[in-house]
């Protein structure tokens, strides 16, 4: 029997990243599409691609459709959305797999840090739901994906920077006081919602960084890589957006410890990643081509891995899709994982190459 599906937030990006995974996936039924805007629509209207795989209409909140009894209900939503409602979901017995950063930290002190950070109200609405919480990137082993209730998916830039630097922080091979994160994203990083800055004019041939002073991502990203490693992680941040419709390209640099050589550091990586699905390891040859377009629309992640030995940098190259990785695929992977089924079920493709 397939699982039942609800998705908040059905009209964005998230929403229709998770509705062309999920339509072929084979143990999953999306029954319910939730939105604010489109409401009464096909979704088909709204995004003709689906057209013979999803026909259902789009309905309001508060719907009588969307007040069913569901097994998993994925809030696409911004932060403060998902911590409203899910208290209500899971007394229905659906597990929730969150998109913001509502349920990204298991610990509430952690989570006023994070809503502080980027000038949020600290108040959470749900906090006895934060210790059943996990953080939602498996390949990271640091929370247990199997079974959970409550998922935090992950940022989309915090995917590309942690599993990029994971493995270092973890076989101790840098100064976790030393990272530096540069990293590029798709325009579609900034949601589907128009804004004058990524009016066509306005986006092509331009490139800018933005949000110096915090990005919502560095919070979970530093302490991830403390509980990894052990010791307190500061890590430098630039954020930049450029002329592309998706993709994050994260070039990650640390001060390697004295007498760690480019060997070792592949060694580690490969044998981090030895079991994974999704990321794969490959050392400077792979420099000379190997590029965004190559996991696009694919849940992959490509590591090029690095040291410039005459500074003694560890340099990591870190490729991901943001809409699939970095958010609709990473859920799936996290659904997958919640119900017992095989981890890459519905995940199980390369990426689509020009």
């Amino acid at each position: 029997m397939k699982i039942k599906a609800k998705i908040v937030g059905a009209g964005g990006y998230g929403g229709v990243g998770l509705m062309e995974c999920l339509s072929r996936h084979p143990d999953v039924e999306i029954a319910c599409l939730v939105a604010k805007d489109d409401v009464n629509k096909p979704v088909t209207d709204v995004y003709p691609h689906l057209h013979g795989f999803i026909d259902l209409p789009i309905v309001s909140p508060d719907a009588e459709e969307a007040q069913q009894d569901f097994d998993v209900v994925f809030f696409s939503t911004p932060d403060k959305v998902g911590m409203q409602l899910a208290a209500a979901e899971r007394a229905r017995g659906a597990k929730v797999i969150d998109f913001s950063g509502d349920f990204r930290f298991r610990d509430l002190k952690e989570y006023e840090e994070y809503a502080r950070r980027i000038h949020l109200d600290p108040a959470h609405a749900a906090p006895e739901l934060l210790p059943e919480s996990v953080y939602g990137l498996p390949e990271l082993g640091l929370d247990s994906v199997d079974g959970a209730s409550i998922i935090g998916n992950p940022g989309c830039f915090a995917v590309s920077v942690l599993l990029g630097f994971a493995p270092a922080l973890k076989a101790g091979l840098v100064d976790p006081l030393h990272l530096i994160a540069d990293c590029k994203t798709g325009v579609s990083g900034a949601g589907k919602k128009p804004n004058p800055l990524f009016h066509f004019p306005a986006r092509h041939d331009h490139m800018n960084a933005y949000r110096l002073t915090g990005h919502q991502h560095v919070c979970e990203v530093e302490q991830n890589l403390h509980k990894l490693s052990g010791t307190p992680t500061v890590i430098t941040f630039t954020s930049q957006v450029v002329p592309a419709t998706r993709g994050i390209l994260s070039c990650l640099y640390g001060r390697l410890e004295p007498g760690v050589s480019i060997a070792k550091i592949l060694e580690v990586y490969r044998d981090f990643y030895a079991e994974s699905c999704f990321v794969k390891v490959f050392d400077r040859s792979a420099a000379t081509g190997l590029g965004t377009a190559h996991v696009r629309g694919s849940n992959h992640c490509f590591l090029i891995v690095d040291a410039d030995e005459r500074t003694g940098t560890l340099r990591v190259i870190s490729h991901i899709d943001n809409l699939m990785k970095g958010q609709a695929g990473s859920a799936v992977q996290n659904m997958n994982l919640a119900f017992g089924f095989p981890e890459n079920r519905g995940l199980d493709q390369p990426g689509s190459y020009p």
